[in-house]
């Protein structure tokens, strides 16, 4: 017996959502009501349970796709768990019955990596051979172009083997590792290798490689090195800071005697790391950018004083009638949906010998994270007020530093907004984000005397920087738009006037 798991009602007005995550795969055995994947809206997120108990049987919309009310996400085989253990719970002669135990493995498979992407890089291991681990314990971390993705546990017992160290380039369908039996099982062969090591670091953390090399080079043993990596791993810098508190002890009165100094090896104290995927990516596609697109900047200035005081006016009472902090971007967001009206090329790009223009603004806010930067989407945030463009810009920042964020939430976007303001940047030009033709450059408040009305007074002001692909954007049009955001944030009014 099947039983389907459909789209849920999504709300007034939302006819479709894009499957964001799962969180099982098929074969996972499901408890009724435990949640099996999760959707996004233009308006919410929203969490599918499972209908009913069993083993999910196929999974009919991977991450990424797009789905309607009531479409097919996957299917559940009832009784599928049971039926699969069975067998291993019938009788076995006394002699075979430990064998079985310790025999039964699960292999630990690459998870869904998201709509056209095919590989991805083992980039850390929380897990050393050996370990034990429980169901849904992050086993190790992957990297792809775009986004990190966990990996946990499909069953609980003992990490036996680790197929793709880290390092590995990895397909979509590969292994990654085997989970064999219980820890009870795995313990007698663990335990010769106990007894032959009884000098091991006392800790079961894999420490990184360039570390382990230069402790080897050094004669230290990781014993003695403070790790401060994830889980107390041991990072290069460890064993740097533990060589030079070596060579800072105070030597024997006997071994005073002046000694010619010993070169330097430069090579020796610099540290070499491949890049990321996600890194690699940044820099291909910027650098795509510059040699596609006639790329050029225009520069202009708003005085800030008129958004200020709106947001000290009012920014208690948003905050508590929506939740949510009344920022700037929201601002921003708003007067650039405004100005993408009159000059819609900028919100255009360029599809071969065509000009695609949008009649629809998906904004993508840059926002920078431990890892890369990265451009989040804030779909039809022209349709959006104030409050939903603050919340959304919130929830997509903090799924961007917490590398949760999936493909289908960084892929559309018309226009970008860029704010080096927030790491102290008076003034840049931003790159293009292909194949948008437009991205403004929001930066660093700060008090200036300015000439008002005949009288110097100081205002605080931030400089702007609009970059656009000049084989379709003319210098009047985006000298107009930059205005037109200008005028917009110095008169918030003209906002609800629509001028």
């Amino acid at each position: 017996m099947t039983t389907e798991v459909r789209v849920p009602t999504l709300g007034e007005s939302v006819t479709e959502a894009t499957v964001a995550t799962w969180f099982k795969k098929p074969g996972d055995a499901v408890a009724q009501d435990e949640m099996l994947c999760e959707l996004e809206t233009d308006k919410v997120t929203v969490e599918v349970p499972a209908p009913a108990a069993g083993t999910l049987g196929e999974i009919v919309a991977g991450e990424g796709e797009t789905v309607g009310v009531d479409a097919l996400l996957g299917m559940i085989t009832a009784g599928g768990a049971a039926a699969a253990a069975a067998p291993a719970a019938a009788p076995a002669p006394a002699a075979a019955a430990p064998a079985a135990d310790a025999g039964a493995s699960t292999d630990v498979m690459v998870p869904t990596l998201g709509e056209s992407v095919t590989e991805a890089t083992v980039s850390t291991w929380f897990k050393a051979v050996g370990d034990t681990v429980a169901q849904d314990e992050m086993l190790c971390e992957l990297e792809t172009d775009k986004v990190s993705v966990e990996v946990p546990a499909p069953a609980a017992g003992v990490l036996t083997e680790i197929t793709a160290p880290e390092g590995a380039t990895v397909d979509a369908t590969a292994k990654l590792g085997v989970i064999g039996g219980s820890a009870g099982a795995a313990a007698p062969a663990a335990a010769p290798a106990a007894a032959a090591a009884p000098a091991a670091a006392g800790k079961d953390i894999a420490n990184a490689p360039s570390a382990e090399k230069a402790m080897a080079e050094a004669g230290l043993n990781a014993a003695g090195v403070a790790g401060t990596g994830r889980d107390g791993r041991i990072m290069k810098d460890d064993v740097a800071r533990a060589v030079a508190a070596t060579a800072a002890t105070p030597a024997p009165a006997a071994a005073a005697a002046p000694r010619a100094p010993v070169p330097v090896d430069d090579a020796a104290r610099e540290e070499r790391v491949k890049m990321t995927r996600l890194r690699q990516t940044i820099a291909k596609r910027l650098k795509d950018s510059q040699n596609t697109a006639a790329m050029l900047t225009t520069y202009n200035e708003v005085d800030m004083t008129e958004v200020m005081a709106l947001r000290k006016e009012y920014k208690e009472l948003f905050e508590k009638k929506h939740g949510a902090r009344l920022g700037f971007m929201s601002f921003f967001t708003k007067a650039c949906c405004h100005a993408l009206k009159e000059v819609p090329e900028v919100n255009a790009e360029i599809d071969g010998t065509d000009i695609v223009y949008k009649k629809f603004v998906h904004m993508g806010v840059a926002a920078g994270t431990p890892t890369g930067l990265v451009v989040p989407v804030i779909r039809d945030a022209d349709a959006m007020s104030f409050a939903e463009i603050e919340k959304a810009i919130a929830e997509k920042g903090k799924r961007a530093r917490d590398g949760k964020l999936s493909m289908a939430e960084m892929q559309g976007g018309t226009f970008t907004i860029s704010n080096g303001g927030v790491y102290g940047s008076l003034m840049s030009s931003p790159i293009l984000n292909p194949p948008q033709s437009g991205i403004l450059g929001m930066h660093k408040i700060q008090d200036r005397p300015m000439a008002i009305n005949g009288k110097v007074e100081i205002r605080p002001m931030m400089y702007l920087a609009l970059s656009y692909d000049h084989r379709i954007v003319d210098g009047k049009g985006a000298v107009t738009f930059l205005v037109r955001v200008k005028e917009a944030l110095e008169d918030p009014r003209r906002l609800l006037m629509d001028l």
